[in-house]
């Protein structure tokens, strides 16, 4: 991919990719997420990433809003375990001013303590929410179970009770020790001139924290795992499940092919094979999935599904059978090349939406240093063998070490 990149003296990293487009998307990742967060500040990197939007020296809410509102353009933003990112969209000619106001939003917000008191009301009322969804909660949990006692196991959203303590200088306090220039990428996809792109850049990202601008953020890894199985009373209409174990981080070697191998077993395609066995040949679940989230130091993958209580056992020994037949017998060849063809064909796909190439292309020059095309992503998955996936089974799909969580 012919994309550019920069580095400004204060640390901050520009990476560009030239699309022959009249919009421009681009935003900022941050290397902050929910697990940087202090004991008593559980929910903080969350309710930080609302308040942005609230007002900074130079503008209120509403200016904010209408910044790009006024001129048809979004604006977004979303936080993960370690990453925060706000990005946006507009017509090319106003790339400037979307710069701009990202910066301003990053580096300069106040969060007024009567914006503040509006918006942990909405954020109280969306953990409410999420307490209402098993199908998402389970997740959580399940994270929970597998991170004991750890930031990673603690719900992005935050704690109801820490949230009702927080004020400004709680969240002035987390932004100005996360919030760094050095910890930062920006990333553009669009039309624009390079040179400008800089010297915007160079313009707008000036911190007022320059004290802290060689802090190193440090992260603590995760204990070590245990398998444990736990069921918790939800009264659900439905026995929701998951299955699943600690697993590579982003940096292993592997990763994709933990990718590939999550993907055949219950990945989008109608051709899953959980989706295969539990749903087109004996109807027994709606949704059967696999997931895989890698960290930077860690990882989990699980299988997660849906059924009636009466099915549960049946699902259950169904899911292991096939964990187990993936251990003991190697993937034929002429079957993993389709496989391999299916997740290069989802990716390109993906990668079609400008939206979903920016936001990747920011957090991989973050975590990577580069950004990696289809070319050098086929050639990887090119020399994965059969005997690869089957000794990662061995090792993630091992029955003893299986965590199970059940809502009932």
């Amino acid at each position: 991919m012919n994309y550019q990149t920069h580095t400004l003296p204060n640390g901050l990293r520009i990476i560009y990719l030239p699309k022959k487009s009249e919009v421009t998307f681009c935003g900022i990742t941050i290397n902050a997420g929910s697990r940087d967060e202090n004991r008593d500040e559980e929910g903080c990197a969350h309710f930080a990433e609302h308040l942005l939007f609230k007002g900074t020296r130079k503008k209120n809410a509403r200016q904010i809003i209408n910044r790009l509102e006024d001129i048809g353009g979004e604006l977004n933003a979303y936080t993960s375990k370690e990453e925060t990112v706000v990005y946006a969209a507009a017509t090319k000619k106003y790339t400037r001013r979307m710069i701009e106001l990202i910066a301003d939003m990053t580096l300069h917000s106040i969060f007024p303590q009567k914006e503040l008191e509006k918006e942990r009301e909405v954020i109280l009322d969306e953990i409410a929410s999420y307490h209402d969804n098993p199908s998402e909660l389970i997740f959580d949990d399940f994270e929970e179970m597998i991170f004991k006692d750890h930031p990673l196991g603690h719900n992005i959203l935050g704690n109801s009770k820490l949230l009702k303590k927080m004020n400004s200088e709680t969240i002035n306090n987390f932004v100005k020790r996360c919030y760094q220039p050095h910890q930062m990428v920006v990333f553009v996809v669009g039309n624009t001139n390079f040179d400008h792109l800089t010297k915007w850049c160079e313009e707008y990202f000036v911190s007022e924290n320059s004290e802290n601008e060689t802090n190193i953020l440090k992260r603590n890894s995760p204990e070590v795992y245990r398998a444990e199985r736990t069921k918790l009373k939800k009264r659900t209409h439905q026995i929701h499940n998951i299955i699943g174990n600690r697993c590579f981080d982003l940096y292993h070697p592997n990763r994709l092919s933990m990718y590939l191998l999550n993907n055949i077993l219950g990945g989008p395609g109608m051709n899953s094979l959980l989706n295969l066995s539990l749903r087109e040949k004996y109807g027994l679940v709606y949704t059967a999935e696999s997931n895989y989230q890698p960290f930077t130091d860690c990882g989990w993958w699980c299988v997660y599904y849906a059924c009636d209580e009466k099915n549960d056992e049946k699902c259950e020994h169904l899911v292991l059978e096939q964990l187990q037949k993936i251990i003991d017998q190697p993937i034929p060849e002429n079957k993993l090349y389709k496989y391999k063809q299916q997740l290069i064909g989802q990716m390109t796909v993906s990668r079609e939406n400008t939206e979903n190439l920016a936001l990747s292309l920011g957090k991989s020059y973050l975590r990577f240093g580069k950004m990696e095309d289809m070319e050098t992503m086929k050639k990887q998955l090119e020399i994965i063998q059969p005997k690869d996936l089957q000794e990662i089974a061995r090792v993630i799909f091992n029955v003893e070490k299986l965590s199970v969580l059940k809502y009932y």
